[in-house]
């Protein structure tokens, strides 16, 4: 790569952070050095050390249409970073978080190096894709990763369905699944994270870290991965690593019907009745449907304010489901606009849009129970 560069330059913590662009297309640099820095705070912090004295992205031409990690280095396509429009408010910043992800492959990818087998893609990509979600949370806010979650869902129900040969568990993808490795591997472990918690998932990595950094061979597998998060998952969550990353696992979650009553004290009782759906897929695409015995969210958002995608969260709470049918009752300080089960799609559904439904406001007033 070479041309006429203008380079911006900042200093983090003794790390020299440097964007080489074209002086037609600076918008972007401002966003690229910010994810930098947030970056290497994070993985630095949760992680462990960043091993080089710069990180350095450079402008490429649209001949290509990605970016990629070197050690210190990132070449970037100008098509998906340096001429992105992002002017809306609810657009997912997909600048910052590309620079995320070739960021994190300084760990994944760099520091820690997958055998070359089946399943290898994992501790690279999907470490890559969780550690990126988690700084884009850390800037953008957990309510609003939902939409990001969403299109990473729909990219892998979309892409299964061209699969010519067959899809494989996370656990032993192949090099080639990247709707996979990707797209399912960041959705996975971000749930593992909301289940688990962001501290257990991180000490999951570091041991990944302090054993295989900059190691000889034998080089790690994706059970290595595995085998740390079943380490930090609780008895009662043991069935998660078996669902994503052991098998196949399919919902169809669904809201049937949502509906508040206004309290004497102003508050409102939400009742909402859903069904909810488990299936195990093989390598081909059939699906045998299977038992609930499921933690699953249910929730309720406001109505968004003008210009807005998404309203604030008004109630969340992880129920147990164990039967198709369920019927729950809770309490909002104000009326919600939609209302229902896994609302921040983090289980992988086939229909996402039917989790949740509009709230119908019936008269008369509601006892004062709450769950």
């Amino acid at each position: 790569m070479s041309g006429r560069y203008e380079v911006a330059r900042e200093e983090w913590n003794g790390v020299k952070l440097e964007v080489y662009y074209l002086k037609e297309q600076p918008w972007n640099v401002p966003r690229m050095m910010n994810s930098m820095r947030k970056s290497l705070g994070y993985y630095i912090k949760n992680f462990g050390p960043y091993d080089h004295k710069e990180a350095r992205i450079v402008e490429y031409p649209r001949v290509a249409g990605f970016a990629q990690a070197f050690p210190g280095t990132m070449p970037y396509s100008e098509s998906i970073g340096f001429i992105a429009n992002l002017n809306h408010p609810d657009d997912i910043d997909s600048v910052f978080y590309v620079v995320a992800h070739e960021m994190a492959h300084q760990w994944w990818a760099h520091q820690v190096i997958g055998a070359d087998m089946e399943g290898a893609t994992v501790l690279s990509e999907t470490l890559a894709q969780y550690s990126s979600f988690m700084v884009m949370e850390k800037e953008y806010g957990r309510d609003l990763m939902r939409k990001f979650l969403m299109l990473e869902m729909d990219n892998y129900l979309r892409s299964r369905g061209q699969e010519r040969l067959k899809e494989r568990p996370l656990l032993t993808v192949e090099s080639g699944q990247g709707y996979i490795h990707y797209a399912k591997g960041g959705v996975v472990l971000y749930y593992m994270k909301e289940m688990i918690g962001e501290d257990a998932v991180n000490r999951a990595l570091r041991k990944l870290i302090q054993q295989y950094a900059y190691a000889p061979p034998p080089y790690p597998t994706s059970y290595a991965l595995v085998d740390a998060l079943r380490e930090e998952t609780p008895p009662n969550l043991q069935y998660l690593i078996k669902d994503l990353f052991e098998d196949i696992t399919l919902f169809s979650n669904r809201t049937l019907e949502a509906t508040a009553v206004k309290r004497t004290d102003g508050k409102y009782d939400i009742t909402i009745h859903v069904e909810a759906r488990k299936f195990k897929a093989d390598a081909t695409g059939k699906e045998t449907e299977v038992s609930v015995d499921d933690w699953i969210d249910i929730g309720a958002f406001a109505k968004p304010v003008s210009g807005k995608k998404y309203g604030d969260t008004l109630y969340r709470q992880r129920m147990h489901i164990t039967q198709r049918n369920s019927a729950f009752t809770f309490t909002t300080a104000q009326l919600p606009e939609k209302a229902g089960i896994d609302p921040f799609a983090l289980l992988i559904d086939r229909i996402p849009d039917d989790n949740v439904k509009n709230v119908t406001l019936e008269s008369g007033p509601a006892q004062q129970t709450q769950i």
